[in-house]
């Protein structure tokens, strides 16, 4: 059963592009413990008009009715990012979404009313060094500036999809900058509650310090490896990374120097 619900897991998160408009983006899924449920852990992005939105989120249920929420609101999300004008209107369409897909449970299914989705909703303007942020009960993203990691915490958070009516209607979309050369990584709680034999979380913001002038591949490839080590390679948990960089804008000039070096340059963009 657990082959079964990871196999189905892996089809769902489909292959992410290394850029989507003006971000470099990267992300990774690891099962947990051959001993340990797998959850829902999931992500997703699209490109609509000149904007791009993107959500991480990780269903609170196991096995294969795990998978199947996740299956719900990635299909939902990539209908509806193309449909909702504003990210709060998105927001709230994904948890009608859910919450029909949880009526569907059986009255025999006791843990039926205790099923949500804890997710991270992102809008990033093209044109405007921004980031619009709506947190419905998710661990907070860590912001990667000139050298420094700093949590990026929603003042205004919502429950957790699937919830949103045992809360109030004033759940709010938080706006922080997000400039060429900034990286935002987004994590699921399998990250930070990994622990070593002697009961330690994983420091994920200490190691992401060592890391700030990574590119995003190589940022996740790091704390994937990092990770595993810190765990003796037992997750108890599923755990999903996705790395985003706002992209220095294109040059709109090119001078002499440029075309003499130009030629056998590889610019990476691992660097502002």
């Amino acid at each position: 059963m657990r082959s079964v619900a990871e196999a189905a897991q892996r089809a769902l998160l489909r292959p992410l592009p290394d850029r989507l408009g003006a971000l470099h983006i990267a992300s990774s899924y690891l099962a947990a413990a051959k001993e340990a449920r797998i959850g829902g852990d999931l992500y997703a992005a699209a490109r609509t008009g000149s904007r791009t939105r993107l959500i991480i989120g990780d269903v609170r249920g196991n096995g294969l009715a795990a998978v199947g929420e996740a299956a719900t609101l990635l299909g939902a999300f990539r209908e509806a990012a193309h449909q909702y004008a504003t990210l709060p209107a998105l927001a709230r369409a994904l948890d009608r979404s859910v919450c029909r897909y949880l009526t569907e449970f059986p009255e025999r299914d006791e843990e039926a009313q205790e099923h949500f989705i804890t997710a991270l909703l992102l809008e990033i303007p093209d044109s405007s060094p921004v980031i619009r942020v709506i947190s419905c009960g998710h661990p907070p993203p860590l912001l990667i500036r000139s050298g420094r990691t700093t949590h990026l915490i929603s003042p205004d958070p919502a429950p957790p999809l699937g919830m949103w009516e045992l809360g109030s209607d004033g759940h709010g979309m938080h706006t922080s900058s997000f400039r060429p050369g900034d990286t935002l990584l987004l994590y699921t709680d399998g990250v930070v509650e990994a622990r070593d034999s002697s009961h330690t979380f994983y420091p994920l913001e200490q190691r992401v310090a060592l890391w700030t002038r990574s590119s995003p591949r190589a940022l996740v490839q790091r704390i994937e490896q990092d990770l595993c080590a810190h765990a003796d390679g037992a997750l108890a948990d599923d755990a999903a990374i996705f790395a985003i960089q706002r992209t220095p804008p294109p040059r709109t000039g090119l001078h002499l120097s440029d075309l003499v070096h130009a030629e056998g340059v590889n610019y990476s963009g691992d660097t502002p």
